[in-house]
C-alpha cells in the first residue's frame, strides 16, 4: 500500500542565512541578496544557485505561491538546449520517495542531491521563449527534472501559484513523494547578458 503524506499547512519560507550557495566552475556567481521575505537577484554573464533543505513542516507540500519581478531581463532562449538556456529566475522543488527521503542527511550537498537517482525536480522558470505552461525536460537531469515555463523572457511583476501535485503527475506520471529541498538559480552566461530580479512571499502548503 503506498505511503500517504498528511496535507501540509501553509509554511512561509524566509530567504535567510540558512540558504547555501552552490557555485559553478568558471562562471561568475549570481549575486543573491537574502532579505527575509524577499530575495534579490543580480547577474552579469554568469550563473549560480542557492539551496535550502525543505523545513520539516513543508515536506508534505503540494502547492506553492510566490511573487516575482524582473526589471532587467535576459533575451529569449530555448530552455531545452544545454548551454543555451539562460533564464531570469528558476525556482526548484526537489522531491524523493519517502523511504529515500528518510535516509537523506540534512548535510547532503545540492550537487549530490540533484544527482540522486531517487530525486525528481520541478523547475518553475521566468525566461525562455516557450508558451506559458510548457513542460520541458531539463537538459541537465537525465529525465529526473522538468522545467515549467511560467513566463517568457521580459520584464514585469506577477503573482505565481504552482500546483506541485498536478505538475509532478504530468511530468513523472505519479504522485509526488516528500519535498526535500528548494533552490533558486539565475542563468545569463550563454547570452552574456545582465539581469535584475526578485522573489518574495514564498509560501508552501
Amino acid at each position: 500500500m503506498p505511503l500517504r503524506l498528511a496535507a501540509a499547512q501553509a509554511v512561509p519560507i524566509a530567504f535567510d542565512g540558512r540558504w547555501k550557495a552552490l557555485k559553478f566552475p568558471r562562471l561568475t556567481p549570481t549575486r543573491f541578496g537574502l532579505g527575509g521575505g524577499t530575495l534579490t537577484i543580480q547577474g552579469q554573464g554568469g550563473s549560480s544557485l542557492i539551496y535550502l533543505p525543505a523545513p520539516e513542516a513543508a515536506r508534505a507540500a503540494r502547492t506553492a505561491r510566490w511573487s516575482w519581478s524582473v526589471s532587467r531581463s535576459v533575451p529569449p532562449t530555448d530552455l531545452s538546449r544545454k548551454g543555451g538556456d539562460d533564464r531570469n529566475i528558476a525556482l526548484y522543488f526537489v522531491f524523493m520517495d519517502p523511504q529515500a527521503a528518510a535516509r537523506l542527511s540534512p548535510d547532503t550537498s545540492p550537487r549530490r542531491l540533484l544527482s540522486n537517482r531517487s530525486a525528481r525536480v520541478l523547475i518553475y522558470v521566468w525566461g525562455g521563449n516557450h508558451a506559458a505552461g510548457s513542460a520541458i525536460p531539463s537538459p541537465y537531469l537525465g529525465g529526473r527534472g522538468v522545467t515549467i515555463a511560467l513566463r517568457p523572457s521580459g520584464t514585469g511583476q506577477a503573482q505565481a501559484r504552482a500546483d506541485l501535485a498536478v505538475d509532478y503527475a504530468r511530468a513523472f506520471g505519479q504522485a509526488p513523494g516528500t519535498l526535500v529541498g528548494l533552490a533558486v538559480s539565475a542563468d545569463n552566461d550563454d547570452t552574456d547578458s545582465a539581469l535584475q530580479a526578485s522573489i518574495s512571499g514564498l509560501t508552501l502548503s
